[in-house]
């Protein structure tokens, strides 16, 4: 059994899944650190030195590689992972998808006070950030509904979320 858990950025997808792993006794694997393990470079290096796309390309290879393994896995995804190539087809194909949705308050909150972590949004400053993130979630949103399941993360903790994964599965 592979279960994957996507959502926009900052959603709680590593924090859930790393929860979720010791209560199944799985492995977890977050599919960002594993890509900057891969290639021995941060996700912020990546983007600045060889790009989106090429990020993009890697991203879904080595989604596909994790999919692909023989042994029972959580992966959590990147926000922008399902949006790109046929990734979302086979998450479909090969797992069991969590839709963590979160509001755009609750991203906003969430993303304020670290946005020089995440390159997507590291440009964009805190006044013009609720926007960006409305705009991406309505643009996103209609690869995220594809997922299996939607969880509704908001006012949750992280135990709360991990439960009701674990009453779907």
């Amino acid at each position: 059994m592979k279960i994957v858990l996507l959502g926009y950025m900052a959603s709680g997808k590593s924090a859930v899944g790393k929860q979720l792993s010791g209560k199944l006794n799985i492995k977890f694997f977050d599919l960002d650190f594993y890509i900057e393990t891969c290639e021995s470079a941060s996700i912020t290096s990546i983007f600045k030195t060889k790009g989106e796309i090429y990020f993009r390309k890697k991203e879904g290879e080595y989604l596909q590689e994790l999919l692909n393994l023989t042994e029972d896995c959580i992966i959590s995804l990147g926000g922008g992972t399902p949006c790109y190539g046929t990734n979302m087809e086979f998450i479909k194909k090969k797992s069991k998808s969590f839709y963590l949705n979160a509001s755009i308050n609750t991203i906003f909150n969430r993303l304020k006070g670290e946005t020089s972590q995440r390159p997507l949004v590291a440009t964009i400053g805190e006044e013009n950030l609720k926007e960006y993130i409305g705009k991406h979630l309505f643009e996103r949103s209609v690869f995220y509904t594809k997922a299996d399941e939607t969880i509704s993360v908001n006012e949750k903790s992280i135990e709360t979320i991990v439960e009701e994964i674990l009453v779907l599965l």
